[in-house]
């Protein structure tokens, strides 16, 4: 069998034999052509400008809320206590209803379950930016939550599915990872300009406009999965989504709620929700070890070497992620007095860090141990709020503090989410891809929201020692919960290269 290759110096085609070809050569080459799903290069671009897109979209709508929660306390009559709602009802579905929509994934096809989670999106979007009371943005903060549960483990499971092991899934994981800190920006962006120029409700209307773009694009370019998901025959775990969805909601909202309750812990409903939450996830052990016949989280992915403190590390990191992202950008608004614009300036070292890290890790993931890479993102995890919580009070403090906090934090995060997103994906076969993509969000969700409920109760037990020490003090839980992880880094997960190799279905037919 003979295969060309690029012209020698003559501009004659070279000719090789396939069948002299190593095996580790033809993994490096498969490695690295176009995926033959694209018929051309730009259905390529439109594909991953879509699927990328993704996680820049709920970023945006993370980020950029937290910014306009002051404008809409004012003119949506939110009392101080409530304001924490809008936010978290969002992030609450997201983490909650990633796990089922990821196996919707696997069921019927990523490329439905993509575009069905972006219109849904840009209808909430719109419905959002006319709310007129509290209650109607929570409601719709809440709705708008599913388009991300179904759009970001649809987004993983694509990509995870069409790129083989090698470093071209290294650059396209990479783009993907640096719409993270590009998206939180865009957010903290078009909230500064609706806030302080336009009308808040712009935000929700931009957001709606990207996404339809986005939409559009992956209409386009994605390729139909429907017919190989059905064929697969994977089955849903019912009893094992209303179980673990009940217990991570009362969970979550006793976590969230008790600072701000009656009594704090003491109070009736908080008790209730938190003990009904645990009985719920304690059910849903059972119900995936031993009851269900297709468990949302099959034993077999936590038989995976390294999984399974990879998977508790991961949540420390998000965890510590999520405090970061909300408490510095309240600290610098409250403390160092900086307005909305100003927040752009100071988020677009991390913006800018996404983008050079994205570009640089794409070319080395295939060259360096994905575990010296994890160390150095766990110990920029530690500096990033390391530095906030030693800033001194006064002044804006930017340059030495502010600025090497931005270019950690965004070392920290692109670096991690690249390097385990690449390992989990290439870990797992073709039809649980879009288990792939419910974890990994679900570990960035989940983590985010029981921090962020931990570092809520934080800063409400140490009020009393003023505003910019009990901020403080929530990023000591920070560089507690990334110095925690780092150990368990060190100590228990190795991750070698992100190499050109078999994918997990081919390892398994060698096997068999």
């Amino acid at each position: 069998m003979k295969r060309e290759s690029p012209p020698d110096d003559q501009g004659y085609p070279a000719v090789f034999d396939l069948e002299d070809e190593s095996e580790q050569a033809r993994w490096e080459r498969k490695g690295r052509e176009r995926p033959e799903k694209f018929k051309t290069t730009t259905q390529e671009v439109g594909f991953i400008f879509a699927v990328v897109m993704a996680q820049l979209m709920s970023e945006f709508f993370v980020s950029g809320f937290i910014v306009l929660i002051p404008t809409l306390a004012r003119e949506l009559n939110i009392p101080p206590e409530s304001t924490t709602w809008p936010a978290g009802a969002f992030s609450l579905v997201v983490s909650t209803f990633l796990l089922p929509l990821g196996r919707i994934a696997d069921m019927y096809g990523a490329y439905p379950v993509y575009v069905g989670g972006i219109i849904w999106t840009v209808i909430w979007s719109i419905i959002a930016g006319f709310s007129t009371n509290e209650i109607m943005l929570d409601v719709c903060r809440a709705f708008q939550g599913f388009g991300p549960a179904a759009f970001l483990p649809a987004s993983m499971s694509l990509l995870g599915s069409i790129y083989r092991p090698g470093p071209r899934k290294n650059l396209v994981f990479s783009i993907y990872g640096a719409m993270a800190p590009l998206g939180f920006f865009a957010g903290i962006f078009f909230a500064g300009i609706s806030a302080q120029y336009a009308n808040w409700r712009w935000y929700f209307w931009i957001g709606a406009i990207i996404s339809a773009f986005s939409g559009l694009a992956g209409f386009l370019t994605i390729p139909s999965d429907i017919a190989e998901r059905r064929a697969m025959n994977v089955k849903m775990d019912w009893l094992g989504t209303f179980t673990i969805s009940v217990g991570i909601i009362l969970v979550v909202f006793a976590l969230t709620g008790s600072s701000g309750a009656p009594h704090e812990w003491g109070t009736d409903y908080i008790i209730a929700t938190m003990v009904i939450g645990v009985v719920f996830l304690g059910l849903s052990v059972y119900v995936e070890g031993w009851i269900a016949e297709a468990p949302l989280l099959p034993p077999e992915l936590f038989k995976i070497k390294y999984m399974k403190p990879l998977v508790l590390a991961l949540l420390l990191t998000y965890g510590g992620c999520g405090i970061y992202l909300l408490y510095a950008t309240q600290y610098m608004t409250e403390i160092q007095g900086a307005t909305p614009m100003q927040l752009v300036a100071w988020w677009s070292p991390a913006a800018v860090g996404g983008c050079i890290i994205a570009t640089v890790g794409g070319f080395v993931l295939h060259l360096l141990p994905g575990t010296i890479l994890i160390i150095i993102a766990s110990v920029a995890w530690i500096v990033a709020p390391l530095l906030f919580a030693l800033v001194p009070v006064g002044g804006q403090n930017f340059w030495p503090w502010v600025f090497p906090a931005m270019v950690c934090c965004t070392i920290g995060i692109d670096i991690t989410f690249n390097v385990t997103n690449i390992f989990i994906t290439t870990s797992l076969p073709n039809r649980q891809q879009g288990l792939a993509g419910a974890l990994i969000n679900s570990l960035l969700q989940l983590g985010i929201a029981v921090a962020l409920g931990l570092a809520d109760i934080t800063v409400a037990q140490t009020a009393d020692q003023g505003v910019a020490q009990k901020y403080k003090n929530a990023f000591w839980l920070e560089v507690g919960l990334a110095g925690a992880a780092l150990v368990i880094f060190v100590g228990f997960v190795k991750v070698d290269k992100a190499k050109a190799q078999a994918t997990a279905d081919e390892r398994v037919e060698v096997k068999s």
